[in-house]
């Protein structure tokens, strides 16, 4: 099934988000949460969770209100990571949730993500029902008899952990040693102790609540996690793991301290699904490194491609799955990573908790593991220009001769290398990649094409 993008106003790919007190108010906390309450109806049960973020009781207490006011039930899940969130709403069958968190933005930002009663982010053609509610200001309130009752979860968070270890083997990660930074956010609560239930030691840093995130920015950079690379050396730990702000991604370090781009983490982890299921079909979108496809032929497996975006890849995963189709792993090249047989969307608990596993059973050094995939190089570029629709539309004719899939963008292949020209769906840019197992045709790729849109950039 293939799923395409619709154009929003407020949302983009994962939510919405902005400035705290400019771009995300309270005032439009209440009117989503209005919004998605007049949608749902009354009598509806909703769950809420926030990340650590300054902002989030504020906005926290907007959605509530805006729920209850539509005659919806609260359930607050208080601090939680994004994939806890959620687990819950599946686990509770609730009717949808709202996730309060801005990801991987600065400390200055918050942001809103609506979830479906299935788990999954909410899709772009409900999305824009929403939108189109708020706009409208369409909203529908409850009678003074009628408003919803607001509750808690004490054991949220317990539940979703829970949940994570039951999918492992019984104390596989003994013997192994971890280093965990949640970077002050909700994963503080969770990875760690879904790692140690798996038998593992493990340190952690950056490990209090921390709405200013002071050890360090909610994006999992390279810089930003030497100290848990110098962790991981000093402790002789097997491997480090840090997650963004929401904790449904997970990046690694291996035994060296070294950082591992997403594209591998994704490789490691279809390799480690592929070998147990041959046949199978990964999912993973345009972007995503030619290592994933070439792991999962490996082991006899197939990829299949979505548009940019967990949302899409999540519920293509389900729509094939509904089919009978042998769907055993999916994500992007982020370190969002989508454990079907636990639930469809980014888990970076899910990924702590299977990188462990991995290392335990093949018994080999994570830098051993990783030097066992083939070798890619991939460019990265991204232009300013008002014109990207043009660019799409010049490019798909100057590849004319080449295979191209144009769901997103274009994706052409030629030779050993390919190559995808896509427009933000955020902001005013083009962002073109390429990639081959021979470096120089790669970057040969990247400046043919960076000549041939020149004269549509600012």
């Amino acid at each position: 099934m293939e799923l395409a993008k619709l154009q929003k106003q407020y949302f983009g790919t994962n939510g919405v988000r902005g400035v705290t007190g400019i771009d995300m108010t309270p005032k439009l906390a209440l009117e989503i949460a209005e919004a998605f309450g007049t949608m749902l109806g009354p009598g509806k049960t909703i769950g809420i969770g926030r990340d650590t973020r300054t902002s989030g009781p504020a906005l926290a207490a907007a959605v509530r209100a805006g729920l209850l006011s539509c005659g919806c039930n609260v359930i607050d899940f208080d601090i939680v990571p994004t994939p806890c969130l959620q687990y819950l709403v599946l686990d509770h069958h609730l009717d949808g949730g709202v996730m309060i968190t801005a990801s991987h933005n600065p400390p200055e930002y918050n942001g809103i993500k609506i979830i479906e009663a299935d788990g999954t982010e909410m899709g772009d053609e409900r999305t824009i029902q929403l939108e189109q509610t708020m706009i409208h200001q369409q909203f529908t309130f409850a009678p003074w008899n009628k408003l919803g009752t607001a509750a808690t979860e004490p054991n949220a968070r317990e539940l979703y952990i829970s949940a994570i270890v039951a999918q492992f083997p019984k104390d596989c990660g003994r013997g192994l040693t971890v280093v965990v930074d949640p970077g002050n956010g909700p994963a503080a609560a969770t990875t760690p102790e879904i790692l140690r239930r798996l038998g593992a030691t493990v340190h952690v840093i950056n490990e209090p609540f921390d709405g200013t995130f002071p050890g360090r920015m909610p994006e999992p950079t390279a810089e930003g996690l030497a100290p848990l690379s110098k962790k991981v050396v000093e402790t002789g730990a097997a491997f480090g793991v840090a997650h963004d702000g929401d904790a449904d991604r997970a990046i690694f370090v291996d035994e060296h301290g070294t950082f591992m781009d997403g594209n591998i983490t994704l490789g490691l982890v279809a390799s480690y699904f592929c070998r147990r299921h041959p046949g199978g079909i990964v999912v993973t979108p345009v972007s995503t490194s030619g290592v994933v496809e070439a792991v999962a032929e490996s082991h006899g497996c197939t990829t299949t491609y979505t548009v940019v975006g967990s949302i899409y890849a999540a519920r293509t995963m389900r729509s094939l799955m509904e089919e009978g189709k042998p769907v055993i792993i999916g994500g992007e090249g982020n370190g969002g990573i989508i454990y079907p047989a636990h639930q469809f969307c980014r888990d970076g608990g899910m990924s702590a908790a299977t990188m462990l596993s991995l290392i335990a059973e093949r018994k080999m050094p994570l830098s051993s593991l990783i030097a066992e995939l083939p070798v890619f190089t991939m460019y990265q570029e991204k232009r300013k220009t008002g014109r990207a629709a043009e660019i799409t539309a010049h490019m798909k004719d100057y590849f004319k001769d080449c295979p191209v899939d144009d769901r997103d963008g274009i994706r052409i292949t030629r030779g050993g290398a390919w190559a995808l020209i896509r427009p933000s769906g955020t902001e005013p840019l083009v962002r073109v990649y390429t990639e081959s197992k021979d470096p120089a045709e790669a970057k040969q790729l990247m400046d043919e094409i960076l000549g041939e849109i020149s004269g549509y950039l600012e």
